[in-house]
């Protein structure tokens, strides 16, 4: 199944993002298989947070790996909400 992940970022906190960034890309790039995509979310040029696309078999195998995100223990993150979505579209068509 698919998932669409958001994170939301703690006010105050962004210079832990820079902090922790090779080892956050690093964990993204060892998850490679599960982790479809992921990037920043922004407000204009002001950075709100993030967002994955995930393959996994269960919403508590996201959450497991939402949790082992080198960003997850630095109170970086103010909340995280994970969604099933199913693709209906790609490319001009139906799928």
């Amino acid at each position: 199944m698919l998932y669409r992940v958001t994170f939301q970022d703690n006010p105050g906190k962004e210079h832990l993002r820079q902090r922790h960034m090779a080892e956050h890309l690093a964990f993204l790039a060892s998850h490679g298989a599960a982790i479809l995509g992921a990037g920043p979310l922004f407000d204009g040029p002001q950075g709100r947070g993030g967002m994955w696309l995930i393959e996994a078999a269960t919403r508590a195998d996201v959450q497991t790996l939402v949790e082992r995100d080198p960003f997850w223990p630095t109170d970086l993150r103010q909340s995280v909400d994970i969604l099933e979505w199913r693709q209906v579209f790609r490319n001009g068509q139906p799928v």
